[in-house]
């Protein structure tokens, strides 16, 4: 048994205010693509490192499997917390291709959304090894994993997790309650870790960091790309049942004054 995780949230820019301005959510912060990328990039990899690094730990302190798993889920509830909190300001959070790609589909009519360059550059970025986790519990920097997980069954529980974790992120943005989504999401993947076949993984950038390490929390390379198929079906489920739930969202009224100023590229907090 292994341990996977999905990843966490954030939906789309937040419209233009101007430096340090309140928008209802606290102050707002100003960042480049290069910084908001990099946010990415770090955020993905130190995801990474409290899965496999707590997986790790986990079975080297019991070898009872339900011990383990706990272990590692609370682990990964709590850093994933930590780092939506903390770097949602800057680029939004999302350290998932599919939470990135749904959001930019979403978002691709309206001038304040992600942009294709956005895309290009946080994708690439949240493609993050396990080599820190590895590094630190003195395992080998990269060692392909062995965990095969190709079975139908753990497929459909990556589809199911994605769905849910894609209807869970763009369903709080619609109905404007996006400033809980660091608790909602963390709280989302602990219980996935328990109610889905596969321990949910529902982040093609995560999955393929596993190949680098055979431990706890690894996958085989072999089964990279069914995971990461399934991951799609399920985001795009997930946008489905999301304006089957919660409809088109409401249009911007005309009498709404402009906020004018500096523009701020950072998304809002997931």
């Amino acid at each position: 048994m292994g341990v996977l995780l999905g990843a966490a949230g954030g939906s789309r820019p937040a419209r233009r205010f101007p430096e340090g301005a309140d928008n209802g959510r606290g102050p707002r912060v100003s960042a480049s693509l290069r910084r908001r990328a990099l946010a990415e990039a770090v955020g993905s990899a130190a995801l990474v490192a409290v899965v496999v690094g707590s997986g790790i730990q986990a079975a080297e302190l019991s070898r009872d499997v339900g011990v383990q798993l706990l272990a590692n889920s609370l682990a990964t509830v709590f850093g994933l917390g930590v780092l939506i909190t903390l770097l949602g300001p800057v680029s939004g959070a999302h350290f998932n291709p599919v939470v990135t790609l749904a959001a930019w589909f979403t978002d691709r009519r309206e001038g304040d959304g992600l942009a294709a360059r956005d895309v290009a550059a946080y994708v690439p970025a949240q493609i993050a090894g396990a080599v820190l986790a590895d590094a630190m519990f003195g395992t080998s920097l990269v060692r392909w994993s062995t965990h095969d997980r190709s079975a139908g069954h753990l497929l459909l529980g990556e589809l199911v997790a994605t769905a849910g974790l894609v209807l869970l992120i763009f369903g709080l943005a619609r109905v404007g309650r996006a400033h809980v989504a660091p608790i909602a999401v963390a709280s989302y993947i602990g219980a996935a870790y328990w109610f889905t076949s596969s321990t949910s993984f529902a982040n093609p950038a995560v999955t393929i960091g596993r190949t680098f390490t055979d431990t706890f929390a690894g996958i085989a390379p072999g089964s990279v790309a069914p995971f990461i198929a399934a991951q799609t079906v399920g985001a795009v489920l997930g946008l489905a049942l999301m304006a089957a739930v919660f409809g088109r969202p409401a249009p911007a009224r005309a009498d709404t004054p402009a906020v004018h100023g500096p523009e701020l590229t950072a998304p809002t907090l997931p």
